[in-house]
């Protein structure tokens, strides 16, 4: 008959077959235990059997070299209590009986020198009943044969009762470990379909599902938890991939369209080379800001694709900013702004020289295009570095007309620009790259209100701290 195949999973299933396999480990020790236990209890009862037998055929041996065949039939006469322990059976050369409790002389005994085992009827009629018992031959003086046993009936029935309790026991604890490796393998059987019916979910297109959690915190919700932060992270790319094509398709159509235009307008032109020449070099323009726009992409994609060369630096957070500012010094005199720089030697971070300088100067850049407002007062920008036990931040901060705060997670995603930025010349993806250059090397970057204005602060990992160790940058 076939087995149900909820229940033939179950036999399947490994956490069934793990729970056999403790099982059949446990019994073999439990029996080897049992085992030593009953061997041992057995000889120590039969130890004990032996030693009170032969202390009394010492005692009779002496009985009958001091009083002689009378002395002896009269002790052994007084030791045979019908329904006693002590067994006994003197006989005199032809083999009749002159003493004892026994009926006759037990065959066993007979044939043996050293004594044994034997069997003998107690009681009569109805009442007889076969016991066991233990004996050996006493010699004595004048050919007289005298055996002495003790009745091992209660140590038999109590030997019987122990392998029955053993017997019992195995079988009850069998019988529990097959039922609680069932539920086991049935509750594992259940958590791993519920995994995999939201796998197959998952496979289907439905990136927003996630494998469910026991709360135990055992190591299938830790497997759990690990498919689902990859989870997120892929539907994270794939929204990510999602909105670049649209912001492709809105950011980069445009341009393009208007390239194709202005090459279109220049061949039109009635001045003739003049403004063909004109047309060029404009439409080359245009074309180096595409690049650039490409590049950019190239590069976040590489960053966030985990592509890794060793190409990573241990070096001065401090000094790279402090140099990095005042580079864009001239520029921020230009701007009609000042660029404050607090930026000590000390912090040491092992990362990529070349990606943080350009996430720098990107946040440097953002806060000049962005955070300057032209002929207003106060407009500064400064740039500090602020060590930690075991990060720096680097903090960029403006006094500009600052981002809400609904729209400080926006920004940091790719070709994302606030309406009252278009206008402005740029990609959107400054920020983006800054956020990736920052996972890339276990850092983050957070906006915070600068009251008024934006401070953007990017947090890195210092070379103490553990993670930069594990650092893997992509080389430029």
């Amino acid at each position: 008959m076939a087995l149900p195949e909820p229940l033939t999973k179950v036999f399947r299933s490994a956490a069934f077959r793990l729970s056999l396999l403790g099982l059949a480990a446990f019994l073999l020790l439990a029996g080897a235990v049992a085992g030593l236990l009953f061997w041992q209890t057995n000889a120590v009862l039969s130890d004990q059997v032996l030693a009170t037998v032969k202390a009394e055929a010492a005692a009779l041996q002496s009985e009958a070299q001091f009083n002689g065949l009378p002395g002896l039939i009269e002790a052994v006469s007084k030791r045979s209590i019908p329904e006693g322990p002590g067994l006994y059976f003197l006989a005199d050369l032809r083999g009749n009986k002159l003493a004892g409790n026994l009926n006759r002389l037990p065959p066993e005994i007979a044939e043996l020198a050293q004594g044994g085992v034997f069997r003998y009827q107690r009681g009569s009629g109805a009442t007889a009943r076969e016991h066991l018992g233990v004996a050996i031959p006493v010699p004595i003086e004048g050919g007289m044969r005298l055996i002495i046993g003790r009745d091992v009936e209660e140590q038999r029935l109590f030997a019987s009762r122990m392998k029955r309790i053993f017997l019992g026991g195995f079988g009850v604890l069998t019988l529990a470990s097959l039922i609680g490796g069932l539920a086991i393998g049935r509750a594992v059987l259940k958590r791993i379909e519920t995994m995999s019916a939201a796998s197959r979910s998952i496979m289907a297109g439905d990136l927003s599902r996630r494998i469910p959690m026991a709360g135990s915190g055992d190591e299938l919700d830790e497997l759990a938890e690990s498919f689902n932060a990859m989870l997120e992270r892929i539907e994270q790319l794939m929204s990510g991939m999602k909105e670049v094509s649209d912001n492709i398709a809105h950011d980069l159509k445009t341009p393009l369209n208007r390239l194709r235009n202005r090459a279109e307008a220049a061949l039109r032109d009635p001045r003739g080379e003049a403004a063909h020449r004109e047309g060029l070099e404009r439409t080359i323009e245009q074309a180096d800001e595409l690049i650039t726009t490409f590049n950019a992409l190239l590069l976040i994609a590489r960053l966030e694709a985990g592509a890794a060369q060793e190409n990573s630096t241990t070096f001065d957070a401090g000094e790279l900013v402090r140099d990095m500012g005042e580079l864009y010094q001239p520029v921020a005199e230009e701007s009609g702004a000042s660029l404050a720089i607090a930026a000590e030697d000390g912090p040491k971070i092992t990362a990529n020289k070349q990606l943080i300088s350009q996430a720098v100067a990107n946040l440097i850049d953002n806060a000049l295009k962005y955070g300057v407002a032209p002929g207003k007062a106060g407009a500064d920008i400064s740039l500090t570095v602020t060590p930690s036990s075991r990060t720096v931040e680097i903090a960029v901060a403006d006094k500009g007309p600052g981002i809400s705060a609904s729209d400080r997670e926006r920004v940091l995603k790719r070709f994302v620009r606030l309406e009252e930025s278009r206008t402005l010349p740029g990609t959107g993806l400054g920020l983006s790259l800054v956020a990736a250059v920052a996972r890339l090397h276990k850092g983050s970057v957070h906006l915070e209100d600068n009251a008024p204005g934006l401070r953007i602060v990017l947090t890195l990992p210092t070379v103490d701290s553990g993670p930069s160790a594990e650092l893997r940058p992509v080389s430029m």
